[in-house]
C-alpha cells in the first residue's frame, strides 16, 4: 500500500510529461520518461495509457519506441540565413515551411577554419540540427548549396540601350546590364550597389541598381570601395550612438589618484585617439641601481563598455577599428574614441595602469596594476619626441626634456638590451605613407618615418602586454592571448632552398628560433640582396592571431604574450582588460563567467575581423595609388621585382612604392619557366632570369582606380638601367605606343607573336627540342586568360602582403 501512494506521489502531469519530451535533445522512450519521473510498479501502466493519449491527441508523435515532439526538425535539415540577432547570432529558419505557427529559432554556430565559407542572408545550406529546448535549435553547417541575392559593387556606365555596371573586384570581370529607366539622372563613374536578379541569362548577367554611394571621382569614395567590398560595418546603429552620447566623465570613486604623475601620450601626428601614455624614473631604490620604474596607463573602456550591451555587441561585430588613408572606420563611437576614452591632455581620464620595475639591464622585476584617474601632462608626437631628444626642442617639449623624455629614452634602451638578449625577429621591411591634401587628393606616397621614439613606445607597450598575460595567468582568468606559431614546415623548407641558392644557409635545426633568421639578416645587412632577403624571410612567417590556448609568441620571442594597450580600437584588449578587473576585483565592468567560457569562438572571430581589416586597408592603398598613377600611363619609373609567379612579374616602384603586374606575355622573347625555388622566371632559350629582388624599369600601360590594379610593361631600351633613368626626364606621356611594343594593348596578353607564356614547374621537361615544342604547345593550349589572370593577380596580391602590425599592435 505504502508502494502506490509512493508511485502516485511522483506521477506527473500530461503536461509535465510534454514538457520533458520537449526538453530532451532527442526522442526518448518509455522507460526514460519512467526512470526520470521515477515512475514504479503498476503506476507504469498508467504511463502507458497517458501516452496513448497524447500519441491519439497529436501532442506526441512515436517511432521505433520513442516519443518525440510533432513539430521537431530531422537531425539534418536544409536552411535558409534570414539574418543575425542583436548578439551577432546567425539566424536561420527551414527552407520549407507550410505551418501555420511560426518556425522554430535556429542558431547558426560560427563557421571553423578550414570548414565552408560562410553564408549570407538568402543563402541555403545543409545542416546538422541539435535540438536545445524550448524550441530552439543549433545548426552546424555541413554544405553551402545556393546564394540569395547577390550584390556587386561596380562603376556605372551608361550607353544608348541601357546602364552597364562594371565590378570593382579584380576577380570579377563580367558586366551586368540594368535598366536605364531606374535612374535616369545617375552619372557615368557613379559607385552603385546592383543586385544581381534571378535566373539564366544570355549575354551579360541582369541585376538593379539598389544604392548610390558616391562618385568615384571624388576622392572619398576610394576608401568607401574597399569598406563596401570587404564588408566593414561603418555605420553605428541608433541605439549605440544613444548610449555614446550619454556617456559621462568616469568618477574617481575607489580609483588609484595618479593626476600627478606626468604621464604623456606620443603618436602620430594625424592620430585623433590617444589611449596609451608612458612615464618612467630613474629607481630610487638603492638595491636597483640603474634600474627603472615606469608607468604605462591605458583608456578605461571597460567602464563605457559593459558586457552584452548595444555598445559592445557593435565592437564584437566590428572587432577592430579600421585605417584608411583618408579616414578611420572606428571600433568605438567618436564620442568614446574621440573623446570620454581618449587620454587628451589636462583632462581627468579614467584608466588601466601598470606599473613596472626594471632592472638595468631591461629585465622586469615586479609589475603592479591599478584602475586609476589620470591627467595627461602632453600631447606629443613621434617626430617632437625624437628632435627634443636630437636637441632640437620646440615650446611644448622643451620644458620636458629633462624631467619625461631622458628617463623615457633611459628605460628604453634598458628594454632595447633585454630585447636583443631575447633575440626577437628584428625585420627590416620599409614602409610607405600616403599624404593627402585638404581635398583628400594624393599629393605624395613616401617612405614612413621610423624613430627611436616609435620604437620606444613599442617596447613600452610589448612589456605592459607581457605584464597582463602574466598577471591572468596568475590570477586564473581567462586570457585571450596574443599568438604567433613559428613558421611551418613547407615555408620552412621553400625559404631553405631560395637562402642556400643566394648563398646564405639557414640552420636546419628541428627547432628554429628568432636569432636563427637574425643571423641571416644579419649578413645580408648591406648587401643588393638585403630587401630580398627580408621579404623572403618576412613571407615565411605564420600569422599572428588571438585565442585563450597558449602557445607564445615566436616573433617576440615570449612565452606569453596579450594585448592590452588599445582598447579603443582592438576588442581583444577590452577582453583583457575586463578579465582583470574581474580577477583583481577593481570595481564594475568586469568579465563575465559565460563571456570567458566563449573565449575560443571570440577569439576566432576577432581574428577574423583583424584579416578582414587588413585587407581592406591594403585594398584602399592600391585604389589611392592607382589614382595617383593614373595620370602618369606611358611614363617610365625604376623599380625591383617584388613578386615572381608562373604568370609574370609584380614589380615595385622606388619612388613610391606602387605595386603593379608584368605579365609573362610581356617579357622578352624567350620561353619562361617559373623558378619556384629560387623566386625567378627564366628563359629557357636565352638564359634571361628575372629574380625576386633585380632591379627593372618599368612603364605604366594602365591604372584603375576603381580595382586599384596596375598594369606594367618593362622599358623596351635593352641598355637601360634603373640608374640612368633616374638621372634623365621621364613622364613621357604615351611612350611606348610603337608599333608591336609589348605596351600595345592589343598584345597585352600574349598575343603577340613570339611571346611564349607558360605556366610550367622548374622541374618540367628540358631536354630535346621535340620535348620543348610539345612543352610550348601545350603551353599555349593553357594560355592565362585575362579573366584568370585578374584572378591569379587578386589571390597572388593577397599571399604575398600579409598584413601588417601597427607601431603599437605586436
Amino acid at each position: 500500500m505504502a508502494n502506490d501512494t509512493e508511485d502516485k506521489k511522483h506521477f506527473p502531469t500530461k503536461e509535465e510529461i510534454i514538457e520533458f519530451i520537449d526538453m530532451s535533445p532527442t526522442p526518448v522512450g518509455k522507460r526514460e520518461i519512467a526512470r526520470a519521473f521515477n515512475i514504479k510498479g503498476a503506476a507504469k501502466i498508467e504511463l502507458k495509457k497517458i501516452l496513448k493519449d497524447l500519441k491519439i491527441g497529436g501532442d506526441v508523435v512515436k517511432g521505433r519506441r520513442r516519443f518525440d515532439k510533432p513539430d521537431r526538425l530531422p537531425p539534418v535539415e536544409v536552411l535558409e540565413i534570414t539574418g543575425v540577432d542583436d548578439d551577432g547570432e546567425v539566424l536561420a529558419k527551414p527552407n520549407v515551411w507550410k505551418h501555420e505557427y511560426e518556425p522554430p529559432l535556429i542558431v547558426v554556430k560560427s563557421i571553423r577554419r578550414g570548414g565552408p565559407s560562410a553564408p549570407g542572408i538568402g543563402d541555403k545550406i545543409l545542416a546538422k540540427l541539435r535540438y536545445t529546448g524550448k524550441h530552439t535549435y543549433e545548426a552546424s553547417i555541413m554544405r553551402v548549396l545556393g546564394s540569395g541575392p547577390q550584390r556587386v559593387l561596380g562603376l556605372y556606365r551608361p550607353n544608348e540601350r541601357e546602364g552597364r555596371v562594371v565590378p570593382t573586384d579584380r576577380k570579377d570581370s563580367g558586366e551586368i546590364a540594368v535598366p536605364l529607366d531606374d535612374h535616369p539622372d545617375l552619372e557615368s563613374g557613379a559607385l552603385v550597389l546592383t543586385e544581381i536578379l534571378p535566373g539564366k541569362h544570355f549575354g551579360l548577367r541582369k541585376g538593379r541598381i539598389t544604392e548610390v554611394l558616391g562618385n568615384i571621382n571624388e576622392p572619398k569614395s576610394i576608401s568607401l570601395v574597399s569598406i563596401h567590398a570587404r564588408g566593414i560595418p561603418f555605420e553605428f546603429p541608433p541605439e549605440v550612438e544613444l548610449q555614446a552620447r550619454e556617456s559621462k566623465a568616469t568618477p574617481l570613486g575607489k580609483r588609484t589618484d595618479l593626476r600627478d604623475i606626468p604621464l604623456v601620450t606620443i603618436d602620430g601626428a594625424d592620430a585623433r585617439d590617444f589611449d596609451d601614455a608612458v612615464w618612467a624614473e630613474s629607481d630610487p631604490d638603492p638595491a636597483n641601481e640603474g634600474g627603472w620604474h615606469i608607468m604605462v596607463a591605458i583608456a578605461d573602456v571597460s567602464w563605457y563598455v559593459r558586457p552584452g550591451d548595444a555598445l559592445d555587441r557593435e565592437a564584437v561585430k566590428r572587432g577592430n577599428s579600421c585605417y584608411f588613408p583618408d579616414r578611420v572606420v572606428p571600433m568605438l563611437p567618436f564620442e568614446l574614441s574621440n573623446g570620454w576614452c581618449s587620454l587628451v591632455p589636462h583632462e581627468d581620464r579614467g584608466c588601466m595602469a601598470v606599473e613596472m620595475w626594471l632592472d638595468k639591464h631591461g629585465h622586469k622585476l615586479r609589475h603592479k596594476f591599478c584602475r586609476g584617474m589620470m591627467k595627461s601632462a602632453a600631447r606629443l608626437t613621434y617626430d617632437q619626441v625624437q628632435r627634443a631628444m636630437d636637441g632640437q626642442p620646440d615650446d611644448t617639449t622643451g620644458p620636458l626634456v629633462d624631467t619625461i623624455i631622458k628617463p623615457l629614452y633611459g628605460a628604453f634602451n634598458a628594454f632595447l638590451e633585454a630585447r636583443k638578449k631575447r633575440g626577437v625577429l628584428e625585420l627590416d621591411v620599409p614602409e610607405r605613407k600616403i599624404e593627402l591634401n585638404d581635398s583628400g587628393q594624393i599629393v605624395a606616397i613616401a617612405p614612413r618615418a621610423r624613430f627611436d621614439s616609435h620604437k620606444l613606445i613599442e617596447e613600452f607597450m610589448i612589456a605592459a602586454n607581457v605584464c597582463a598575460a602574466e598577471e591572468l595567468e596568475r590570477i586564473k582568468q581567462p586570457c585571450m592571448y596574443r599568438i604567433h606559431d613559428a613558421p611551418s614546415e613547407e615555408k620552412l623548407e621553400a625559404l631553405h632552398e631560395f637562402l642556400e641558392g643566394a648563398g646564405y644557409k639557414l640552420n636546419k635545426a628541428s627547432v628554429l628560433k628568432p636569432r636563427d633568421f637574425n643571423r641571416i639578416l644579419e649578413l645580408a645587412k648591406d648587401t643588393p640582396e638585403s630587401e630580398l632577403i627580408n621579404t623572403v624571410v618576412l613571407r615565411s612567417q605564420s600569422q599572428a592571431m588571438y585565442s585563450p590556448d597558449n602557445i607564445g609568441h615566436f616573433g617576440l620571442a615570449l612565452k606569453r604574450y596579450a594585448h592590452f594597450t588599445s582598447p579603443i580600437r582592438r576588442y581583444a584588449d577590452l577582453l583583457v582588460h575586463r578579465a582583470l578587473i574581474a580577477g583583481l576585483k577593481l570595481g564594475e565592468g568586469g568579465l563575465t563567467p559565460e563571456e570567458g567560457e566563449r573565449f575560443e569562438q571570440i577569439g576566432e572571430d576577432i581574428s577574423g575581423t583583424e584579416r578582414r581589416a587588413a585587407m581592406a586597408e591594403r585594398d584602399a592603398v592600391d585604389r589611392y595609388v592607382a589614382a595617383y598613377m593614373s595620370d602618369k600611363v606611358g611614363a617610365e619609373f625604376p623599380g625591383k621585382i617584388s613578386g615572381v609567379t608562373h604568370f609574370g612579374l609584380f614589380v615595385s616602384l622606388n619612388e613610391t612604392g606602387a605595386d603593379g603586374l608584368v605579365p609573362i606575355s610581356t617579357l622578352p622573347d624567350d620561353y619562361y619557366v617559373h623558378d619556384a625555388a629560387s623566386h625567378a622566371l627564366v628563359g629557357q632559350n636565352r638564359g634571361k632570369k628575372f629574380q625576386l629582388g633585380d632591379t627593372v624599369v618599368v612603364r605604366i600601360a594602365d591604372a584603375d582606380a576603381a580595382t586599384g590594379s596596375l598594369a606594367l610593361r618593362l622599358a623596351e631600351h635593352a641598355d637601360i638601367t634603373a640608374r640612368d633613368l633616374v638621372e634623365r626626364p621621364r613622364g613621357r606621356r604615351g611612350a611606348g605606343k610603337r608599333r608591336g611594343s609589348p605596351g600595345d594593348r592589343s598584345h597585352s596578353h600574349g598575343s603577340k607573336p613570339g611571346f611564349r607564356s607558360g605556366p610550367r614547374d622548374a622541374n618540367g621537361p628540358a631536354g630535346s627540342s621535340a620535348t620543348k615544342s610539345k612543352g610550348k604547345k601545350a603551353a599555349a593550349k593553357k594560355k592565362t586568360t585575362p579573366k584568370k589572370q585578374r584572378k591569379l593577380v587578386a589571390s597572388n596580391r593577397a599571399a604575398r602582403n600579409a598584413p601588417k602590425q601597427g607601431p603599437k599592435s605586436d
